[in-house]
């Protein structure tokens, strides 16, 4: 049984981890309400681009591009695939995290000679205590995404798709469906397939284009529009599913360090009446022990 020092103590202890888990709620909120605002103007952005690509496509019907499957649905041999993992820079988000690197160790299971480049330091952490080897230049922040961080993990991962080097990218990162629910996503980049594209409803009557300087020039372009635009929405859905995880877990902490207090403080109270109730008892017991000498005294001769 602790003593009313230790109770002390830890309920002071409680009471300034209390006001740790608030003040990052509080912060935690303000990120995702300022997350949710990006996202909602990045998705626009995102769709219009991929009608666009649909737009080429319908156009010219018997194109072919290394970003996409070939008729036969294979990926090419030669190379290795890349995989993405977007992960927070810190952790006291719930198991957004975990959720992220536990569907990475998964694939890589079944692609043991990937090349990992990992996006937050929580995942970097995470693999290098494992001796998992991952791009170790590869080294971009999660937290406030920009358009321009997408680009130059589109160019990176692109230059190496070029080249060969990579015959497959795979992006894993955490989806954010309602503010109650997120969902970690594993989306294969390249090589894409042509349905969702070939899906896509134009808005309007389409005329014959004629593309400058070539076909293939032109693909390449809103192909590299299209996969930053990409990339920038999983790095914002992420932040936001982050914020979102942090919140809860944050809410959660906040609810049981309410619920430790209030049973600490019982607790308390209860040793304190304890301890004033053998007080008490001591000092009827003596005065009892007094009066007792003082009849002895007074009737000794």
């Amino acid at each position: 049984m602790a003593n009313i020092k230790e109770l002390k103590a830890r309920i002071e202890g409680v009471q300034e981890t209390r006001k740790i888990t608030n003040a990052m709620y509080l912060v935690a909120s303000t990120k995702l309400r300022h997350a949710r605002e990006a996202l909602d103007r990045t998705r626009p952005y995102f769709d219009a681009m991929r009608q666009e690509v649909g737009r080429v496509f319908r156009t010219v019907q018997s194109a072919k591009s290394r970003y996409f499957f070939t008729p036969e649905g294979e990926i090419p041999s030669r190379g290795v695939c890349g995989i993405l993992v977007i992960t927070a820079d810190k952790g006291l988000a719930g198991a957004y995290n975990l959720n992220a690197i536990r569907k990475a160790e998964e694939l890589l299971v079944d692609k043991p000679n990937a090349r990992l480049f990992v996006v937050g330091e929580y995942g970097r952490r995470h693999f290098r205590m494992r001796h998992r080897p991952f791009e170790t230049d590869f080294r971009f922040t999660a937290q406030d995404p920009t358009f321009n961080r997408a680009r130059q993990i589109c160019t990176r991962l692109l230059d190496l798709y070029d080249k060969k080097e990579l015959n497959e990218i795979v992006v894993i990162y955490t989806e954010m469906k309602t503010s109650l629910s997120t969902e970690t996503m594993v989306q294969n980049l390249l090589p894409m397939s042509w349905e969702p594209f070939e899906a896509e409803e134009p808005e309007e009557e389409e005329g014959q284009f004629e593309f400058l300087p070539s076909f293939d020039v032109v693909l390449a372009a809103v192909m590299r529009s299209y996969i930053s635009g990409f990339l920038y929405s999983a790095l914002v859905d992420s932040f936001c599913s982050e914020q979102n995880s942090r919140v809860t877990a944050m809410d959660a902490a906040g609810r049981n360090a309410e619920e430790l207090l209030s049973d600490l403080s019982l607790q308390l109270n209860r040793e304190r009446q304890s301890a004033i109730t053998q007080e008490i008892t001591e000092i009827s017991a003596g005065a009892m022990a007094q009066r007792r000498n003082n009849h002895r005294e007074e009737a000794s001769p």
